[in-house]
């Protein structure tokens, strides 16, 4: 069971952003993640016909790697594309688990998801230990023409981050964690857009 913040809605978007972008993170074994890292893109070998699915938290992005430690996982990036590009993702996202307190039935559910370029699902968010935690994080799946899109249009930086991931883990694992904590991102609550997220939240805003 994880730790309940009551300060914390339990389906919440947290990342760094600024006024204009916001960073999400991915995995990659080091033979298209370092040349994406140098070239500010994805290498050719990287496919645009594939589901990719991005990050804005740090440490599930942690737990799901493994701290870079899984083959294929080992080169951590932190990808800086537009939050106008990922604003138009999640409005033209489909959540990948039917709700009844979304959806009307499992047909229409089936069919949006069908029709959806970008689908969302919520999973627990994770602690420095990677435990879970009560409350969610946005993993953001893009597909078709989102996945074109963000790889052509919204990205603006791609930095290597694998190096914070080593520097998170290694300070943990000796037990220091208000050292980790202070090399994690700076993420925040994303600016409570107005429809964002309605369609996204099972059970409405909480």
């Amino acid at each position: 069971m994880g730790t309940v913040n009551p300060e914390i809605p339990r389906h919440q978007i947290r990342a760094r952003y600024t006024d204009t972008t916001v960073t999400v993170h991915q995995t990659y074994s080091p033979r298209l993640g370092l040349p994406a890292a140098r070239e500010g893109r994805f290498p050719a070998a990287w496919k645009r016909g594939r589901m990719t699915w991005i990050k804005p938290s740090f440490l599930w992005m942690m737990y799901r790697c493994g701290w870079g430690l899984k083959q294929d996982q080992e080169t951590v990036l932190a990808v800086e594309i537009t939050r106008e590009g990922f604003e138009w993702a999640l409005r033209h996202a489909c959540l990948s688990h039917y709700t009844s307190d979304v959806h009307t039935d499992r047909d229409a559910w089936k069919r949006e998801l069908a029709a959806a370029p970008a689908r969302v699902q919520w999973d627990p968010e994770r602690d420095l230990h990677l435990r879970p935690l009560e409350h969610r994080s946005l993993q953001l799946g893009l597909a078709g023409e989102a996945s074109t899109r963000y790889a052509d249009e919204w990205i603006v930086s791609i930095t290597d981050a694998t190096p914070t991931a080593r520097a998170v883990h290694d300070l943990v694992r000796g037990g220091d964690l208000e050292g980790a904590a202070a090399l994690l991102p700076d993420e925040r609550p994303y600016p409570d857009v107005p429809g964002l997220l309605d369609h996204l939240r099972p059970g409405g805003a909480a």
